[in-house]
């Protein structure tokens, strides 16, 4: 039996293919029946490899999870926050696992190496943004220590989904 290695650890071009499919998985796992199903396929077929690996070319702050074997198992993305009425420097903007690795401990993981991460460009305080019917998430904020300060929206396909603001100190 071989011992399972994981690893958190910037995102490499090479890796563009296997965040696009678990993107993919992801978002559908988190969105389907919240977001219309139109705008969901429009925004997953968006983030394909060639859009990945653009950004990562581009500099883009993505870490991903690997399994090992070029297996990613889920990706996040951060920087500075973009809200400007909000004080927190970081902002974390996407965090996603695909449904077989959620509920054991590997997302507070992911979200801790972007913290320190972020910690260490000097960001204090960090902002993360979750649809509001989107309880998955917000349970997982709520269970590593968000607080819930702020309200905003985001309309898809002329539909309004409320969303809400968890920070960190």
């Amino acid at each position: 039996m071989t011992a399972l290695t994981i690893e958190i650890r910037p995102a490499e071009r090479s890796d563009a293919e296997a965040i696009s499919q678990t993107h993919a998985c992801a978002w559908e796992y988190a969105y389907a029946g919240i977001i219309p199903y139109q705008s969901l396929r429009e925004m997953i077929n968006r983030r394909d490899q060639r859009w990945w690996a653009r950004a990562i070319d581009r500099g883009t702050s993505v870490m991903v999870l690997d399994m090992g074997g070029g297996e990613i198992a889920g990706y996040v993305t951060f920087g500075l926050n973009r809200a400007r009425a909000l004080p927190q420097d970081g902002e974390i903007y996407e965090i996603y696992l695909r449904p077989e690795y959620q509920g054991v401990g590997l997302g507070s993981k992911l979200f801790n190496a972007a913290r320190t991460r972020l910690k260490t460009l000097r960001c204090n305080g960090l902002v993360v943004w979750a649809l509001e019917d989107n309880t998955g998430a917000l349970d997982f904020y709520e269970n590593i220590g968000g607080r819930d300060i702020a309200e905003g929206y985001e309309t898809f396909a002329g539909h309004t989904l409320r969303k809400i603001a968890y920070v960190w100190e």
